[in-house]
């Protein structure tokens, strides 16, 4: 850990922001959720196939919506590798259909704005097995169960948005700063599960964080002074990602909902 005076003279160095001043970089974090339905995550909402016209027609419209931030970045949630390859094949119309939102409306929204395509996604543990043992071993699964419901509800709460106002309906939902802030919760109150030096609630925090601390530092090593990126991930990144740019010395966070369509 660096010694105080060391953080100090560090801080001093560091440019200052003039109020008012025009940021460096520009970044919307945008949660998203999975179009492709792949199962991935301890609750999954079930989507209408995207490939379907009215389901294509409301992604044009978002995409066309979020062009009016001109980014000159759209990172996602693929690794840089996946990206490189599959890109070049959706812009010359060779790509097999896929309807992961990566390509439905990161490639979309790239290939409309004329911006560079990243994938910026690193690999992570997610040691939720456990803390679910350590629930069952202190009497703590009735209260596990409980916040597994409140993400079950949520789940549910988007599923509703999505069939009231189109895929800019659940965008718009995801993007909330307080349900951002309040799905965080859900992680913090996990810290309760454990005592010692078990401390699986600590480890599960932890191993998520690092992963979005991975995901950040490609970001923070990829832009340029100028750039406005739109980062694209799966809602639950939202709330680390969104802490990470806002956090950033000469960065600013712009909230996605002003950019999405009403429906």
């Amino acid at each position: 850990m660096l010694p105080l005076v060391v953080l100090a003279a560090l801080t001093l160095a560091a440019p200052a922001a003039t109020v008012g001043a025009r940021a460096d970089v520009e970044v919307m974090v945008l949660g998203v959720f999975h179009m492709s339905n792949p199962g991935h995550d301890l609750h999954n909402q079930q989507v209408p196939d995207v490939l379907l016209p009215e389901q294509q027609t409301q992604l044009a419209a978002v995409a066309r919506s979020l062009a009016r931030f001109r980014p000159t970045r759209v990172d996602v949630e693929w690794d840089r590798q996946t990206v490189e390859e599959r890109y070049p094949k959706f812009l010359n119309g060779t790509l097999p259909p896929s309807r992961n939102e990566v390509v439905q409306l990161g490639f979309r929204l790239a290939q409309l704005t004329g911006a560079k395509v990243t994938g910026i996604d690193e690999d992570g543990d997610f040691p939720y097995a456990q803390v679910q043992a350590w629930a069952d071993a202190h009497g703590r699964r009735q209260e596990l169960d409980e916040m597994d419901a409140a993400v079950a509800q949520s789940v549910k709460e988007q599923s509703a948005a999505l069939t009231r106002g189109g895929i800019a309906g659940e965008l718009r939902l995801l993007n909330q700063p307080a349900r951002i802030a309040r799905a965080h919760g859900l992680y913090r109150r996990l810290l309760g599960f454990g005592n010692g030096s078990e401390q699986p609630g600590v480890d599960l925090n932890t191993a998520w964080a690092q992963r979005n601390f991975r995901i950040c530092a490609r970001l923070a090593q990829e832009v340029k002074p100028g750039d406005r990126v739109i980062v694209m991930f799966g809602s639950g990144h939202a709330f680390l990602l969104r802490q990470c740019v806002a956090e950033m010395p000469g960065w600013k966070l712009v909230e996605p909902i002003p950019f999405l369509p009403r429906r």
